[in-house]
């Protein structure tokens, strides 16, 4: 299985790629690179360029890894770590359409797709089976979860928990119903993470310490519903909001 590199792309000595990639013409692999098997990289994208860092050295040793059968489209750039010995990460059978952006450090699972010019800061974190929107936007440092559905032109700024959607700024709208039933996620954990959801977004109080309770009490068993309570104990950041119920009851942040 042999990797094609297409006349005019520019792969750099050092650059590392696996079995049966394409590089496309005009495209850039630079020596900091790491490329899984069945990467292909489409014209005029640069992986592994230099970060938008005004204090960057360009001497550190810092590179970018791509996980296999991972597509990444026209003008898409990924750039590498700040730090020495560390790696912006993308994981597996990712989808990047044109122009998105995925910024320094950040790591970012399998499965997860961007719209075109989907944007990432620095520091993002980013779960499996995610959509990111055409144009969203996402601040340094933000975790996003596993399996969210990010609206096009949507800010993100806050942390968006697991299985939810999310649209606006930091607008939490609702849970993912139709990607966990494409995944195949069964009945009881959808029901569960329903009441989840409602129990940490309308219930009055600190939504960490909110989270923190039901996870304690027990009365969430599987595996999906943990996950989200156990997402709000950690992060550095805020969380997205839900919108108001038309009950009244009351939204809250941190």
């Amino acid at each position: 299985m042999a990797t094609t590199i297409h006349p005019t792309a520019i792969v750099e000595p050092g650059a590392q790629l696996g079995l049966d990639c394409e590089i496309m013409a005009y495209a850039v692999v630079t020596k900091h690179c790491v490329l899984g098997d069945r990467v292909v990289v489409h014209p005029f994208a640069v992986i592994g360029g230099d970060p938008q860092y005004l204090k960057f050295d360009r001497a550190t040793a810092a590179g970018v890894r791509v996980g296999a059968g991972t597509v990444i489209r026209e003008h898409v750039t990924i750039n590498r770590s700040i730090h020495a010995g560390k790696n912006t990460v993308i994981g597996e059978n990712c989808f990047m359409m044109a122009a998105s952006h995925a910024a320094h450090d950040c790591e970012v699972g399998n499965n997860v797709v961007f719209a075109n010019a989907a944007l990432l800061a620095g520091h993002v974190s980013v779960g499996d089976h995610t959509f990111l929107g055409g144009g969203a936007a996402v601040h340094q440092f933000c975790r996003i979860g596993e399996g969210v559905m990010v609206a096009g032109h949507a800010s993100i700024t806050r942390d968006v928990p697991h299985f939810t959607m999310v649209a606006e700024r930091d607008d939490v709208i609702g849970f993912n119903v139709v990607g966990l039933k494409r995944r195949g996620v069964a009945r009881a954990a959808i029901a569960e993470l329903k009441a989840a959801f409602q129990d940490v977004y309308f219930t009055a109080g600190n939504i960490r310490e909110v989270a923190a309770t039901l996870v304690a009490s027990g009365k969430f068993t599987t595996v999906e519903a943990r996950r989200f309570l156990e997402f709000f104990a950690g992060g550095k950041r805020s969380f997205a909001r839900a919108r108001r119920a038309e009950s009244g009851s009351a939204e809250h942040g941190e």
